[in-house]
């Protein structure tokens, strides 16, 4: 067994702890407070290489390992989850379903763009009847002559409504299968299609830099050859899709639970009371010290998920594992880290305040924990 990462793994994460240090520690607290999606931030993430990390070459892709995607998902929520949330599921949401299930002409259409940090896509799953039950799915699209015609809504999907955007992967209901289940077909749909209408969501409790979006379709029209894969695929490549998005969640959790913990360690050295620093004392020594051993077990898990998937081995039982159990240790880690500040954890003034705020939608988005204790269990024969 080999536990230490490649030269190049190592380059990544210095290389992106150093940018999320030096570009967007100095503003995150501002963006947080003012709702604001910086694009500035987004094309500068581009420009060193965090889209399209783990695409090849031939698409403008990095040709990386997983890991090493996983790394620099993780340095960018150590210091800030909303820009954290925009590389992650603008790779895993956004770029993902294109590069794994689109046509050539798709790919090449799209993909350089993306890849480049020029563009975002959104990933239209969730609705407001349907979030944990994917298969509920309302949204419908008629195949009429030569056109798709959508008509529907979703809610929460993220990168969908900002001036980067360039379109959405829809899931909808095409039809009705033998058994009598819906048929659902992804669909892909351009910013600016007559019908299509995407719309900001504000007051979030959470990734308030992060853009965030409602999706609305009525009437909207597209080419048949904007399918993404076959029809009656979409279900089949939502699950794949949401599968490897749990990897960058996971990712997210171990990182905002690392820069929590970072956080909550330079503050007990610092602050004094008793005339001693608090660290010194058991009680915030003990809660400091389990940080520490649930971040190193979250990572080990996380990474060996990384490493099934990049070896092209059976990763899904360990990818919902990795999704859950980092999403809880960052739970867990912020707590103690806002116990830790005491009346100023409280305060916005300190970061730690919103890693306390940004760690709920990790136990939310992408397959609620309870779900994914659901599909834990099903792999293990419950």
């Amino acid at each position: 067994m080999d536990f230490d990462l490649t030269k190049e793994q190592k380059m990544i994460r210095k290389e992106v702890r150093n940018f999320a240090q030096k570009e967007i520690a100095p503003i995150a607290g501002e963006l947080d407070e003012n709702e604001e999606f910086s694009e500035d931030l987004t094309r500068k993430m581009g420009d060193i290489g965090l889209f399209g990390m783990f695409v090849s070459e031939s698409y403008e892709g990095q040709a990386m390992d997983y890991i090493s995607y996983i790394i620099a998902v993780e340095e960018i929520a150590r210091i800030d989850g909303s820009q954290a949330a925009t590389i992650a599921a603008g790779n895993s949401l956004g770029i993902g379903p294109i590069y794994y299930f689109g046509t050539e002409e798709q790919k090449k259409k799209y993909l350089p763009k993306l890849c480049a940090g020029e563009g975002l896509w959104g990933f239209g799953l969730t609705e407001p009847t349907a979030g944990s039950d994917a298969g509920g799915s309302k949204t419908t699209a008629v195949l009429e002559g030569d056109e798709w015609v959508i008509n529907g809504s979703k809610i929460f999907i993220t990168n969908a409504a900002c001036d980067m955007t360039m379109g959405v992967t829809v899931q909808a209901v095409t039809g009705t299968r033998d058994n009598g289940k819906p048929e659902y077909s992804c669909i892909l749909v351009e910013k600016g299609t007559p019908g299509f209408k995407a719309v900001p969501m504000h007051k979030k409790m959470m990734w308030r830099a992060s853009n965030t979006a409602e999706l609305y379709f009525d009437d909207v029209r597209v080419p048949k050859e904007n399918i993404l894969g076959k029809k009656g695929d979409g279900f089949h490549q939502m699950l794949s899709t949401l599968d490897g998005g749990r990897l960058s969640i996971g990712a997210m959790g171990l990182g905002g639970a690392q820069g929590a913990y970072d956080l909550a360690l330079k503050y007990a050295k610092e602050r004094e009371q008793f005339g001693q620093p608090i660290s010194k004392f058991q009680a915030v020594a003990f809660k400091l010290a389990d940080c520490a051993m649930e971040i190193e077990c979250a990572r080990n898990l996380l990474y060996k998920s990384c490493w099934l998937k990049s070896n092209h081995r059976p990763y899904e039982k360990e990818a919902a594992m990795g999704k859950l159990y980092c999403s809880e240790v960052m739970s867990r880690v912020v707590d103690h880290a806002v116990q830790i500040h005491g009346g100023y954890g409280l305060m916005k003034e300190y970061n730690v305040e919103r890693f306390y705020r940004d760690q709920k939608l990790l136990e939310i988005g992408e397959g609620t924990s309870e779900v994914q204790r659901l599909v834990i269990s099903r792999y293990i024969g419950c």
